[in-house]
Order: structure tokens, then sequence, then C-alpha cells
């Protein structure tokens, strides 16, 4: 449901809209006066807000500032009397999205403030892959310019506002955690729990209690209550990780969860209503246990409302190269070594290696790598198969590969006078990937 701040000062105004925008299927906050408005902009996010001109504390030009400051995708409109169009207008020219004049038309309204959070969807597009939006809002980057990427990145945006039930498919290693993460940022729970279980790394015999949790003297060793991550959930979001190893006994309760809201201690007669979003996530063809047999067939049902395909690093091209710049840039911050430099030959091995371990994988080699160079870091620095080194001595052997890129490179920027993005559209390759290019070759 989308979130509108409303800030009016007359009391009676107020309430008539805060009702009508209720009735539109919006979630409403509303402030009395610029200087309450303000303080809630900074705890939270709105989809638009929408204020008066003239406030106490304060004007609608100060809360259309602190709004823009806190989110400059938010769209501002801003309610004004004959009289005060100009001023209206001076607003736009600050950024205001547009004004409404009092007093106010409810269907213009309806009108204007779909056209608002039609625009702020196109301008929020993909945020999760832009580094400025993950330090804003605290959720963690996507890093990737693949269209398979991309394509996940929209679908999950598309689902985050809502409650929807989301199931992440893709193979271990390609960031389902990291999906899952954004989604919560992004929703309404965003400052509620957000809390983890990966199913198949839990003993069979416990699940059910990680999950529902126990009354004292449940069973042996139970010495005191304990409230399961659904109860820990409560208002927040629970991430369900490898849902395909949950056992058959655990399945038909969890469908129980997710149908009514309740939840049943070990040991305890007594239900506890709970509110809690569930996203899951699998390497298992699901569909096929179902077949099987060792899923639930109306579980799957019930889980797979919105699915979304992470793609495996192999099939995101030129990805893997941004990838390996960006966890060698976080190890350079972390472990306070700012010489650290992938040579041609240790990206032209990253290039060639199929990593089957995906992401995570990738992380880790650079990791390793980060430990153990102080400077420049090699193929061999990697510890990747033979095939990779094999295409890395084809670049850092006899130099004449890497020699020949470099030349070309040159040549490009010199034809485009330098501009590294018109450089990169000639050469026909991501921009993120010239700049990383560029770096390894010391063209920067």
């Amino acid at each position: 449901m989308e979130h509108i701040l409303l800030v009016e000062d007359k009391a009676e105004l107020r309430e008539m809209l805060v009702q009508a925008l209720t009735r539109m299927e919006y979630q409403v906050s509303a402030a009395a006066n610029a200087s309450a408005a303000t303080a809630l902009l900074r705890s939270q996010r709105f989809s638009a807000v929408l204020t008066d001109l003239k406030l106490p504390s304060g004007t609608g030009m100060d809360v259309l500032r602190a709004a823009l400051e806190a989110d400059s995708a938010v769209p501002v409109i801003i309610m004004t009397a004959y009289g005060t169009i100009a001023e209206a207008v001076a607003a736009m020219r600050e950024g205001a999205f547009d004004f409404i004049q009092k007093p106010i038309d409810l269907e213009y309204l309806r009108h204007l403030l779909g056209r608002a959070l039609e625009r702020q969807q196109l301008l929020r597009e993909n945020i999760v892959l832009k580094e400025e939006y993950a330090r804003k809002f605290g959720f963690p980057r996507i890093v990737g310019e693949h269209p398979a990427i991309q394509s996940a990145a929209r679908e999950m945006q598309a689902c985050a506002g809502s409650d929807t039930t989301v199931l992440l498919l893709g193979a271990s290693g390609t960031g389902k955690e990291l999906f899952a993460r954004a989604i919560h940022r992004l929703s309404p729970r965003a400052d509620k729990p957000f809390l983890a279980l990966n199913c198949a790394a839990i003993p069979e015999s416990l699940v059910e209690n990680e999950l529902f949790g126990h009354e004292r003297g449940a069973f042996t060793g139970a010495d005191s209550r304990q409230a399961g991550k659904f109860e820990l959930a409560h208002r927040g979001t629970l991430f369900l990780d490898e849902i395909g190893e949950l056992p058959l006994s655990v399945q038909s309760k969890l469908l129980r969860v997710l149908e009514d809201g309740k939840v049943q201690r070990l040991g305890s007669n007594a239900e506890t209503t709970v509110d809690v979003r569930v996203v899951t996530a699998t390497n298992r063809d699901l569909e096929a246990a179902v077949k099987e047999r060792t899923f639930r067939q109306d579980l799957y049902y019930r889980l797979a409302v919105f699915n979304i395909r992470i793609p495996g690093l192999s099939e995101r091209g030129n990805d893997v190269l941004l990838l390996a710049e960006h966890f060698l840039a976080g190890f350079r911050r972390e472990l306070k070594k700012p010489k650290l430099k992938l040579t041609p030959g240790a990206l032209a091995a990253i290039q060639a290696h199929h990593w089957p371990g995906n992401v995570r994988e990738l992380q880790n080699a650079i990791e390793r790598a980060s430990i153990l160079c102080e400077g420049e870091i090699a193929a061999v620095d990697l510890a990747l198969p033979d095939e990779a080194r094999a295409a890395a001595a084809a670049a850092d052997g006899t130099g004449n590969l890497s020699k020949e890129e470099r030349e070309r490179l040159e040549e490009t920027l010199r034809s485009c006078k330098w501009n590294k993005r018109a450089a990169a559209e000639r050469l026909g390759i991501p921009y993120k990937t010239l700049l990383a290019k560029l770096r390894s070759y010391d063209l920067t």
C-alpha cells in the first residue's frame, strides 16, 4: 500500500482528506505543521507528500525541501488557496511535482496522485542497482548491468511494496538472501525485524522449534519458554532459505501459519497471531519435488505467488568484472590496502572461469587474493582452475593480448577525445566494464 504524508493545519480539512485518501486505498500519516512533517520525513519513507503551502512553524516550502532531502524521488503536491498560485509555481521550480487549488476536488486529487506515483516508479526504476540509493536507504546494493539481473531487480522492486509471498529461484551463491534483504528494506516493513533461517542447516528435529518456538518443559532441555522465528519477526519479514529442504512433517504446519497467521508453540495449546511477510528461496526444482511427493503441492502454490529467478554468474557476461572490482574496492577499504589491483591476466582468468559457486565463489576468491597480496593481484593469486590460468597466460604470458587490448583502448579514447562514456559505446561494452579495464592498464 502506498504511504502518503498529508500536511494540513486545519483539523476539519485534515480529517476529511485523511478519510478520502484512505478510501482511495492509501496509507496516510498526517501532520498539522511543518516541524511535525519534517520529523516524520526523517523517520520513515513516503510514496508521496501532500502539503498545504501556508503552515504554522514553517511553510509548505520547508516541507518540500525536507521531503526532497530525505528522498529526491518523492513527489510533493502543494495545496494552495486562490491568490497563492504564484508561490505554488515557485514551489514547482524548486522540485514540487504539481499543485492543487482549494477547495480540493477529490477526483482530480486521485488523478494527480496516480500520475505522481507513476512518475516516481519510473524515477526509482532499478534503484537497487544504484549505489547512492543503497547508501541512503540502507539496503544491500545489487551490482550488475546484464539484462538478466536487471530484469530480476525490476521484478523484485515491483513486489517489494506489497505483502505478497515471494519465491526466489536460483543456484547456490547467486545472492538470494541479498534479494530478500532488499525486498525487506524497500517494503513498508523496513523498520521492523528481518530474520533469516536456512532450512537445510537445521536438524530435522529442531526445524519446528526454530520456526514456532516452545513452552517450558515441552521437551527434555526446554528449561524456559522460547519464541520461534515467526513470533520474533512479527510485523517484519521472515526469509526461509532452502525451503525445498523443509521436512514434510513441518510443511503442513507452515502452510497453516501462512493461511491463518497463527502459530502454536511446542507444548502449548494456545495460538499466537503473527503478522509476517514471508520470502522463501530454493535451488531445487520444487515442481519436480511436488511430483515426487517430497514437497506439498498446496504449500508450493502458496509460496509461489511471485517467483523471481536470479541468474547464475556465468549467465551475466561482463558483470563478473564489475563484481570483481566491486568486491576489490570493499577489501581495499576493509584491509587498508589502497594499492590492490587486478592485473590483465587476473581479469582474463576471471572472465574465463565458469564460477559454479556464482557470486559467493567470486567474492571468496577476491577476498583470499586481497589478503595475500599488497599490490597487484595476478591470476595465480585467485587460485582458479587450470583453464582459467591458461586464459591468464594468454593475456600475461607473451603480453600480446594485453598489449593489443591496451592499444585498442587508447586509440578509442583518443578518437573520442577521452570521453569514456562515448568510448564505451563505441567499443560496445558497459561503461563500468571500461572503467575496470582502464584501471587494470593504468589508463585512468
